[in-house]
C-alpha cells in the first residue's frame, strides 16, 4: 500500500493496542481525582476552532473518557481505511466492508456509554446523537459494498435489488438523523442525500430487469421512469458531490429500449409509482461489537496485577487477619502484665529468696543486672529528650501540607468569585475534603501523642528514683536495703518450696507465650488465589464469608493455644496467692523485715515499670519517626493535586482569556453607502445563485491525530462507483496526558483491635503498646 496507507494501519494497530490496555488496567486502578488522578485532554474531532483560538476541548481525570476517545479513533481510522481500499477486486471489498462495520460498532459502543463513562456533559463529537449517526453512516457503506460485490458476481437482480434497497434505507435513516444538526461538516448531508437516491435509483433499475423477465413490461418502464427521476435530482443538486453521469447513461439507455419496445410489441399499461409493489430489502451488515481484547496478538502488560475488586478483598483480609492477631497478642500481654503485676505486689520471688535478712536476694540483683546493661537512667532520659524533636517534625510537615490545600484553595474561590459560572471545574473546597479529613485525622493521632507522652514523664518521674537504685552497684544497693533477720527455719520449708514452683511454672508459661507470638505473627497466607476463583466461579467476591472460614481454618488452633495459656495462668496465679499466704503467716512479724520487704517490692516494681517505659519510649520513637514517612507521603500527595490543579487553572484562564477576547465589544456598525459602492459607481449585482464549485474539486476533511495532519479525500474520486466516507478522528495532542500521580492514601498507624498509638492504655500503663502485627 502506499506510505499513508500504512500510517492509517500502523496508527489503528496502536489505537487498539492502547484501548487494550486501557482496559486492562480499568479495574486494577482506582482512577479518580482524589486517587490515581491522571488527567486525560482531547479536543473535538469536528470543531475547528476560530481565529482567537482552537478548537473545543475537555479534559477530565476519568479512565472511562480517555477510554471513549481512543475508541473514536480507532472507528474514524478504520473508516479511512475501508475507503482507502480498491473495490475493483473481492480482497479489497471484504476488507472494506470488515473496516466499515468495525467502525459501525465503535461507534454505536460509544452511543452506548458515553454518558456512563463521563458523568458528565460530553463534547459534540462524542455525545451519542453524533456518534449514532456515524455507526449508521458506516453501516450504510458496509451495506453498498456488499451491493457492489453482489453486482460484480453478477448474483440474482432481484437480489441486487433488495441489498441496494436496504443501502439506500440505511443511507434515508442516517440523513434524517442528521440532517438538524450541525455537528458533522457541510459536506455530508448532500452526500447523504444523493446516496439515498442512487442507492433506491439501483435498486429500481435491478428490480426493473427483474420484471422484464417476467414480462411485465409496464411495471419495468415504471420503475425505470423513477429511477431515471432519482438520478436526475442527483445529478441537478449534488454533482458537486457525486458523478453519477454514468449510471444516468444506463438507467436512460434501458428506459428508452423498454419504452420502444412497449410502444411497437407489447402495449402492456404503465402503473402509477404508488402502484408499485414494495421492493424488499436484505441486510447483510451489522456493527461490530467492540469486544476486547481488539488488537490480535495482545499482551496485558498488567497481567501480574489482580482486579480491584480483589485487590480490595486481599485488603479487608489483611486487616481482619491483622486485627485478629493483634487482639490475641494484646491478650497474651495484658495477661504477662497482670501476673507481673501481682508476683510484684507479693515481693515474689525475692521474698523467698530473701532468707539471710541481710544480702541482695537474687531475683533482685538479676534485675539490677538487666536495667544497668539496658543503659539505665541515662537511656530513659534520652529517650524522653528525642520525643518532643520528633513531635515537632511531623507537626512541620502536616502544617506545609494543609498549607498548599489553602493557598490553591483561597486562589480558586478568588478566581470562582471573578469569573461566576465561567470558572466551570469541581471546587477545590469539594475536591480537598477527603485530604481534609485524613489531615483532621492526623492531627488528632499528633494530639493523642502529646497527651500519651506526658503520661510516661509523669510515670517516669513517679519511679526514677526506685529505678536508679537498681542501678547501682551490689554494694550500695545492698547498703540501701533494711536488713532484718527472718526465721531459719523458713529454709527449706514445704510451703516455701510449693511456691517456687508455682514460680517456675508461671515463667513455663511466660515463655510458652512468647513462642505462640512469635507463631502468630510468622503465619502467612495469600489470600489472592482464594478470591480470584470465587470472582470467576460467581462474578462477586462475598469477602466477609470467605475471609472468616479461612481465618478460622488457619487461627482456630492458635486462638485455642492462647485461650488455654489465659486459663493456666489464672489458676497458677490463684494457688499462688493462697500459698503466699501460709508463707506470710509463718514468717515473723517485725518492723524491720516489714520494711525490708517494702524496699524490695519497690524494686520489683521499678524494674517492671523501667522494662515498660523503655519498651514504650522506644515504639513512641519508632511511631514517630514512621508517622514521618507517612505525612511526607501525605504532603507529596497534596503537593501532586495542588500541582495538578494549578496546571488545570493555567489551562481554562488561557481558554477564558481567549473566549473572552472573541465575544464582540459592540455591535456590528453599517458601513456607509459610498463604501459598498462599486468603483463603477452602481453596486455589483447580486447573483441568484452560488457560484458552484469545480467539477474537479475534491472535498477534503483534515485527519488529525497526535498533532499529525493528513489531509485525505472526503468523497473519494469523483469517477468511483462508490462513494466512501470516512468520518474524520479526534486527535489528541495532549496524548501523554496531565500525569498527577499523588501517591495512593496512606494507612494511618494504626492497627484495628488494639488501640493505636498514641490511645491510652490500661491505668498504670498509660502510654501505647507497639503495635504486634503489621497490616499490610
Amino acid at each position: 500500500g502506499s506510505p499513508v496507507d500504512i500510517l492509517f494501519l500502523s496508527l489503528f494497530f496502536f489505537f487498539g493496542r492502547y484501548y487494550d490496555q486501557l482496559c486492562s488496567i480499568e479495574p486494577k486502578f482506582p482512577f479518580s481525582e482524589n486517587q490515581v488522578c491522571v488527567t486525560f485532554t482531547w479536543k473535538d474531532a469536528f470543531d475547528k476552532g476560530s481565529l482567537f483560538g482552537g478548537s473545543a476541548k475537555l479534559a477530565l481525570a476519568s479512565l472511562g473518557y480517555e477510554k471513549t476517545c481512543v475508541l473514536f479513533n480507532c472507528g474514524a481510522l478504520a473508516s479511512q481505511i475501508a475507503a482507502e481500499q480498491n473495490l475493483d477486486n473481492d480482497e479489497g471489498l471484504k476488507a472494506a466492508a470488515k473496516h466499515y462495520q468495525f467502525a459501525s460498532g465503535a461507534f454505536q459502543h460509544i452511543k452506548d456509554t458515553v454518558l456512563s463513562s463521563l458523568n458528565r456533559e460530553p463534547t459534540v463529537d462524542i455525545s451519542p446523537d453524533t456518534v449514532g449517526t456515524l455507526s449508521l453512516i458506516m453501516l450504510a457503506q458496509a451495506q453498498e459494498v456488499f451491493f457492489l460485490k453482489a453486482t460484480r458476481d453478477k448474483m440474482k437482480d432481484g437480489i441486487i435489488a433488495k441489498l441496494a434497497n436496504q443501502a439506500a434505507d440505511y443511507y434515508g435513516d442516517a440523513y434524517k438523523q442528521c440532517q438538524y444538526k450541525d455537528t458533522l461538516p457541510k459536506e455530508v448531508f448532500p452526500v447523504l442525500a444523493a446516496k439515498h437516491c442512487i442507492m433506491q435509483a439501483n435498486a429500481e433499475y435491478h428490480q426493473s430487469i427483474l420484471a422484464k423477465q417476467q414480462k411485465k413490461f409496464g411495471e419495468e418502464i415504471g420503475r425505470l421512469q423513477h429511477a431515471a427521476d432519482l438520478v436526475k435530482t442527483v445529478a441537478s443538486r449534488y454533482d458537486e458531490y457525486i458523478n453519477v453521469k454514468d449510471l444516468v447513461d444506463k438507467i436512460n439507455r434501458a428506459l428508452a429500449a423498454a419504452k420502444k419496445d412497449n410502444d411497437f410489441i407489447y402495449h402492456d399499461r404503465v402503473p402509477d409509482l404508488k402502484d408499485l409493489e414494495s421492493i424488499g430489502k436484505a441486510s447483510l451488515v451489522k456493527s461490530t461489537p467492540v469486544v476486547v481484547p481488539l488488537s490480535q496478538k495482545f499482551t496485558d502488560l498488567f497481567e501480574k496485577m489482580v482486579p480491584l475488586q480483589v485487590q480490595q478483598s486481599v485488603s479487608v483480609y489483611n486487616q481482619r487477619k491483622a486485627d485478629l492477631v493483634n487482639r490475641l497478642i494484646a491478650q497474651m500481654r495484658e495477661a504477662t502484665n497482670l501476673a507481673n503485676g501481682v508476683l510484684a505486689s507479693l515481693n515474689l520471688p525475692a521474698a523467698i529468696e530473701d532468707v539471710s535478712g541481710d544480702t541482695v536476694p537474687q531475683s533482685i540483683l538479676n534485675k539490677s543486672k538487666s536495667v544497668i546493661e539496658q543503659g539505665g537512667i541515662q537511656t530513659v532520659d534520652q529517650l524522653i529528650k528525642d520525643l518532643p524533636e520528633l513531635l515537632q517534625r511531623n507537626k512541620e510537615i502536616l502544617d506545609e501540607s494543609l498549607r498548599l490545600l489553602d493557598e490553591e484553595e483561597t486562589t480558586d474561590n478568588d478566581l470562582r468569585t471573578k469569573f461566576k459560572e465561567r470558572w466551570q471545574r469541581t471546587p477545590s473546597n469539594e475536591l480537598y475534603k477527603p485530604l481534609r479529613a485524613e489531615g483532621a485525622n492526623y492531627h488528632n493521632i499528633l494530639n493523642k501523642a502529646v497527651q500519651a507522652d506526658g503520661q510516661v514523664k509523669e510515670r517516669y518521674q513517679s519511679h526514677r528514683d526506685t529505678i536508679a537504685l537498681l542501678c547501682k552497684p551490689e554494694a550500695e544497693l545492698n547498703a540501701a536495703i533494711p536488713s532484718a533477720n527472718p526465721a531459719k527455719t523458713l529454709q527449706g520449708n514445704e510451703v516455701v518450696n510449693v511456691l517456687r514452683t508455682l514460680l517456675a511454672n508461671l515463667d513455663e508459661v511466660k515463655k510458652e507465650r512468647e513462642q505462640l507470638e512469635n507463631d502468630l505473627k510468622s503465619v502467612n497466607f495469600d489470600m489472592t488465589s482464594k478470591f480470584l476463583t470465587a470472582l470467576a466461579q460467581d462474578g462477586a467476591i462475598n469477602e466477609e464469608a470467605i475471609s472468616v472460614t479461612e481465618l478460622d481454618r488457619i487461627y482456630g488452633s492458635y486462638t485455642q493455644k492462647v485461650q488455654e495459656s489465659l486459663k493456666k495462668q489464672e489458676e497458677l496465679l490463684k494457688n499462688i496467692q493462697n500459698a503466699h499466704q501460709d508463707f506470710s503467716k509463718m514468717k515473723q512479724s517485725n518492723n524491720e523485715s516489714n520494711l525490708r520487704e517494702e524496699v524490695l517490692k519497690n524494686l520489683a516494681v521499678a524494674n517492671d515499670n523501667f522494662v515498660e517505659l523503655v519498651a514504650n519510649l522506644k515504639e513512641g520513637t519508632k511511631f514517630y519517626n514512621e508517622l514521618t514517612e507517612i505525612l511526607l507521603k501525605f504532603q507529596n500527595k497534596c503537593s501532586d493535586i495542588v500541582f495538578a490543579r494549578k496546571t488545570e487553572r493555567d489551562e481554562l484562564l488561557k481558554d477564558l482569556q481567549q473566549s473572552i477576547a472573541r465575544e464582540p465589544s459592540a455591535p456590528s456598525v453599517p458601513l456607509p453607502t459610498y463604501q459598498t459602492t462599486a468603483a463603477g459607481g452602481s453596486k455589483p449585482a447580486a447573483s441568484s445563485t452560488p457560484t458552484p464549485a469545480p467539477r474537479t474539486m475534491v472535498v477534503n476533511i483534515c485527519y488529525r491525530i497526535r498533532g499529525l495532519k493528513i489531509e485525505g479525500p472526503y468523497c473519494g474520486t469523483p469517477n468511483r462507483s462508490v462513494i466512501c466516507m470516512p468520518m474524520p478522528m479526534g486527535y489528541n495532542p495532549y496524548m501523554y496526558g496531565q500525569y498527577n500521580l499523588p501517591y495512593a492514601p496512606s494507612p494511618v498507624y494504626q492497627n484495628p483491635g488494639q488501640a493505636p498509638y498514641p490511645a491510652p492504655q490500661q491505668p498504670g500503663y498509660p502510654f501505647p503498646q507497639q503495635p504486634y502485627y503489621p497490616q499490610q
